[in-house]
Formats: structure tokens, C-alpha cells, sequence
């Protein structure tokens, strides 16, 4: 077992990963799970599901990383970096099908695609020089994504992106009126 075939069991990882979190909050409905599942169908709430599943994947990643002794340096950097490009990435890939009627497969499609794409990306921060206080840096700017992200649950902005075409609906209590 080597980094590349680790980051290619990563793909498949996050991908199922990201079903399964997209079901968190309507099973476990209550603050904390909101910070960090979407609560609605919003791009937005997809957003957070990507950003939380990458990093919930990295500890998957870690976990085999030292069980298999492969080197590796950069990890915080890597997830971090993973995680907050993962959000324009699929956006950019999205957005010309924002307006149209939703397609399933094209969603899911542009999910893998966005996920392959930040997966060799953390490769390439994986195999750099180790970069110590970017590291430290980078766990702290995960938080900070979260307590962003858990804000805007609460505190949505009132933009296509985060609206639930479905409820008409923005973030987790405000409905349109």
C-alpha cells in the first residue's frame, strides 16, 4: 500500500461518506449535528456536507496512513486546503446547472468529479516538503470553517445558494415569507 492508493480508497471513502452525512441532522436533529450536516436542501447546506465529509475522510485517510507506516508530511495543510477548495470547485462545476431542473446523476457526477480533484490535490501536499507552521495554522482555520459554516446554519445569507427550493426555505429557521 502506498499515498497514491490511499488517496484513490479515499475517493470512494468520502463519496459513500457523503451519503451517509447527508442524512445526519434529519436523523439526529439538534444543534450540534446542524453545525456540521446539512439541514436542508440547499447548495449551500451541500457545501458544509462536502467540507465536513473531506474531513471526517482525512481522519479515515490518517488512520491508514500510519497503519500502513506510509511518509507523508503536510496533513492539516492537506485537509484543510481539501476541504475549503472543495466548495468553489464543485460550485464552479455546478453553477451551470443551477437554474435547470435538478438531475440526480449529473449532481452526483460533478460530486465525484470535485472529490477526485481535491483528493490529488492532498496528494500533492502530502508528498511536499513539510511546511510546520502552516500545519498549526491550518487546524485552526478548520475551526474557523466550522464556526463559519455553523454561523451561517443560523444566519444564512438571503442568495440562491442558500435557499431550499424544495421547503422555500433559508438556512435552519427561516422560512421565506
Amino acid at each position: 500500500m502506498n499515498l497514491f492508493k490511499i488517496k484513490i480508497i479515499s475517493v470512494f471513502t468520502i463519496f459513500i461518506l457523503c451519503f451517509i452525512t447527508h442524512f445526519l441532522y434529519d436523523i439526529f436533529k439538534n444543534d450540534f449535528f446542524a453545525i456540521f450536516f446539512p439541514v436542508n436542501e440547499s447548495i449551500w447546506e451541500h457545501m458544509k456536507m462536502i467540507y465536513t465529509t473531506i474531513i471526517l475522510g482525512s481522519i479515515i485517510d490518517l488512520i491508514l496512513l500510519i497503519n500502513f507506516n506510509i511518509k507523508f508530511n503536510n496533513f492539516l495543510l492537506s485537509v484543510f486546503v481539501s476541504s475549503v477548495l472543495s466548495v468553489p470547485i464543485y460550485l464552479l462545476l455546478y453553477i451551470p446547472f443551477f437554474n435547470k431542473e435538478h438531475n440526480l446523476f449529473i449532481t452526483l457526477f460533478i460530486l465525484f468529479i470535485t472529490i477526485m480533484i481535491i483528493s490529488f490535490i492532498s496528494y500533492i501536499i502530502l508528498k511536499t516538503k513539510h511546511i510546520k507552521y502552516l500545519n498549526y495554522i491550518s487546524l485552526f482555520l478548520i475551526i474557523i470553517g466550522f464556526i463559519i459554516m455553523g454561523y451561517l446554519t443560523y444566519n444564512p445569507i438571503k442568495n440562491p445558494l442558500f435557499l431550499d427550493k424544495e421547503k422555500n426555505k433559508y438556512g435552519i429557521n427561516s422560512y421565506v415569507i
